[in-house]
């Protein structure tokens, strides 16, 4: 094993006892889980209920129950819902698509009360404030003497909220939140910091990470614990290591931790209690795409991290990809899993990735329980000064559960003839073949996606049996790099120095054209649904998947104005604002990535065969997969009589002890029931738009339930506002 791979294990004072036999039981093995407290269930993030109302004989009798409509969806905006409810002494706590948390009751959706950040901001101070629209995947709670508080983010604010009340806590941070701006170290007032999932409460610590730019200049993404009655900052685990700490070393640019952003938790947490250890993965640093300014293996960045939950001290790492250049950021908690290794029950977490690996790691050590390999990867074709990685580690088992190359006979067999001959063109004049293709001046073929295999759904695994269920993305993308100029000196007009900030800012989501590509809207004739008023709030306040850009001046959203929305009487007039970059702002990307870009053919299918989207039963215990589907289909496929190809999916599953698992995810509005055994869909339902989330299920009462959000927004999908409950 590689030294730069390292474990770095430091003796720390631990809640736990770390050097204990790990042949107990898990906890999550016995544990009776009939309720969905927590973000993905529980602790361990495992989406399991132990409930066996609903099993294999009846899910066919399910039917809608109640459905609760929020009335904010925005169809113009492409609003979503993303959140996994929690269910706290039965009341459902959910998240609307315009950010607003409500509560219902969890057995009929009767509406009992909702928070909105935007008016509780109005009211602290007086004037008007719009958080940034950024979807949130959940929240968490503590349970105190007298109250439960919710903790809720809306943007980059972390508000801390009465359950039975809906009203916010005023004595919680800066009258009842915190700003996630604060008490990183370096003034990163202007940069785009957020949360899209939910901290984790240890004790009275409120463990959090953020979601940060994947350019720079960017935030840095370190791990921080408040008092979840103060608002306090409590302790902080630098992922990007300050000079004197442990894996600084590792960043051969003794100068890249003043600028570098990223290494950030921006999917969660999951938490072993009686170990008091909390785990994460870390994300890639920034600039995601290019490196040379930041050569080494560049820990903490793309790590699963161990942390003492009580003092943030660090118990161990493993770092999955070194010096990453291809925005391979963990997309998933780390789940906590008990599984049968070597005829003795070990305590381990498993860790999936974007390259459809699944790293699995003894939760005390972070040894891996299969060999792990370091294998060389493709050097050739990447930019002359850019710092390659000769290795990359990668699991022997488990198995992988996305397909991870491509060739040229990989091309979509059920493509026209012109088609056809487009992929194979493209074939012919691009790099293609490995995951680890070093971006350089000749496209590349990029395959597993940027948002595959694994995505920020996260996968389901039951205790019982050590068996993970995990849905893949398998699209192609493309790695197109176009020279990124310094800015000009000298007098600039309004339009060129709008296109200058355009191809800075803008261009790697909606193209080097404004043409806009998958998740990422067109601005082609933008100017005649926008005018500059509204464009500017857009900008400053961010949109789904779109930051918010305050570090923008004034004259400089003018100039974008300009050329974005084409306003022909500004285009000539002199740029006032200052072409040069600070004197301390980070160094100049010679390149930049062209924009986020699927490989498609011309009527918006991939181009490539399928399956695209995959459903796998993985057995932790001896690595091997147990069934594989595709998940999803399209309707004129199957009219053709075409099989199921799968689709594009966002959201997870859940298991049940009855038997079943859980999945809407798809572009097709189906919330499917797959058979634990065999991976046949047992049930199917149409929803009144897809639901982009993870399911939960609960009882009361006896009576068990399965809700899911339907917020569509995403893939060409209509935009939904309803919880949608099933039960019998």
């Amino acid at each position: 094993m590689s030294r730069l791979l390292t474990l770095l294990l430091i003796p720390i004072l631990c809640t736990c006892d770390l050097a204990k036999n790990n042949s107990r039981e898990g906890e999550a093995a016995g544990a009776d889980f009939r309720t969905w407290a927590h973000y993905g269930g529980d602790h361990g993030l495992n989406h399991f209920s132990s409930s066996t109302v609903i099993d294999t004989n009846n899910v066919g009798d399910l039917r809608p129950v109640w459905t609760y409509h929020t009335g904010d969806a925005n169809p113009e905006a492409s609003s979503q819902i993303q959140t996994n409810p929690i269910v706290l002494d039965g009341t459902l706590y959910g998240v609307s698509p315009a950010m607003k948390l409500f509560a219902i009751d969890a057995a009929t959706g009767e509406h009992r009360w909702t928070f909105d950040p935007d008016d509780a901001a109005l009211e602290q101070n007086g004037s008007e404030y719009k958080h940034a629209m950024i979807n949130v995947r959940g929240i968490t709670h503590w349970v105190g003497s007298d109250h439960t508080r919710l903790f809720f983010t809306a943007g980059s604010h972390t508000y801390a909220v009465d359950a039975a009340t809906g009203r916010v806590i005023t004595e919680f941070g800066d009258g009842g939140h915190i700003d996630l701006h604060d008490n990183l170290g370096r003034d990163v007032s202007n940069n785009f910091i957020v949360s899209t999932s939910p901290g984790m409460v240890y004790r009275d610590k409120l463990i959090m990470g953020t979601r940060v730019d994947e350019t720079l200049p960017a935030a840095p993404g370190h791990v921080r614990a408040y008092n979840v009655r103060t608002g306090e900052l409590e302790w902080i685990f630098h992922t990007l290591p300050q000079p004197g700490e442990p894996g600084f070393e590792t960043w051969e640019n003794p100068e890249a931790y003043k600028y570098t952003g990223g290494a950030n938790v921006w999917s969660g947490f999951s938490l072993d209690e009686e170990r008091g250890v909390v785990y994460c993965g870390t994300g890639s640093p920034s600039y995601d795409f290019y490196g040379a300014n930041r050569p080494g293996t560049n820990l903490y960045a793309n790590c699963i991290l161990a942390l003492n939950a009580e003092t943030g001290e660090r118990v161990w790492h493993y770092q999955t990809v070194h010096h990453d250049l291809w925005d391979k950021d963990h997309p998933t908690p780390p789940v906590l899993v008990t599984v049968t290794h070597d005829g003795e029950r070990v305590d381990a977490v498993a860790q999936p990735t974007k390259n459809g690996d699944l790293f699995l790691l003894n939760r005390d050590t972070g040894e891996p329980l299969f060999p792990v390999e370091e294998r060389p990867v493709p050097t050739e074709g990447a930019f002359p000064e850019e710092y390659v990685h000769p290795t990359q580690p990668r699991p022997t088992l488990p198995k992988p559960f996305s397909r991870q190359t491509l060739t040229v006979d990989d091309i979509n067999p059920y493509m026209d003839a012109d088609n056809q001959a487009m992929a194979r063109e493209v074939f012919a004049t691009s790099r293609y073949g490995d995951p680890y293709l070093p971006p350089g001046p000749k496209r590349v073929i990029f395959f597993p996606g940027m948002d595959g295999g694994a995505e920020w759904g996260g996968p389901a695994v039951d205790p019982r049996k050590g068996v993970m269920y995990i849905n893949s993305n398998h699209l192609a993308r493309f790695i197109e790099m176009v020279p990124n100029e310094q800015p000009i000196v000298g007098p600039e007009t309004m339009v060129a120095a709008g296109e200058r900030l355009y191809r800075t800012h803008c261009q790697s989501c909606h193209h080097y054209d404004r043409s806009g590509h998958g998740d990422y809207p067109s601005l082609v004739n933008i100017g005649e649904r926008y005018d500059e008023t509204a464009f500017t709030a857009i900008v400053h306040q961010g949109r789904r998947m779109m930051p918010a850009f305050g570090h923008l001046a004034p004259e400089q959203v003018e100039a974008l104005a300009t050329y974005v929305l084409e306003l022909p009487d500004n285009a000539e007039l002199p740029y006032a604002g200052e072409p040069e970059p600070a004197a301390d702002a980070a160094p100049h990307l010679p390149y930049k990535l062209k924009g986020y870009t699927k490989f498609l053919s011309s009527n918006g299918m991939p181009a490539i065969s399928p399956p695209w989207g995959t459903l796998t039963a993985v057995d932790l215990n001896s690595g091997e997969h147990l069934w594989n589907v595709p998940l999803g289909e399209y309707e004129h496929y199957k009219a053709a009589g075409i099989p199921a190809t799968g689709t594009e999916n966002y959201g997870g599953p859940a298991v049940t002890a009855g038997g079943l698992v859980f999945i809407a995810a798809t572009s097709d509005r189906k919330f499917r029931a797959f058979h634990q055994r065999t991976g046949a869909v047992v049930w199917e339902v149409d929803l009144p738009a897809a639901g982009f989330a993870t399911p939960s299920i609960y009882e009361l009462d006896g009576r068990a339930f399965v809700v899911i959000a339907c917020g569509g927004g995403k893939l060409g999908a209509g935009s939904g506002d309803a919880y949608v409950a099933y039960s019998f």
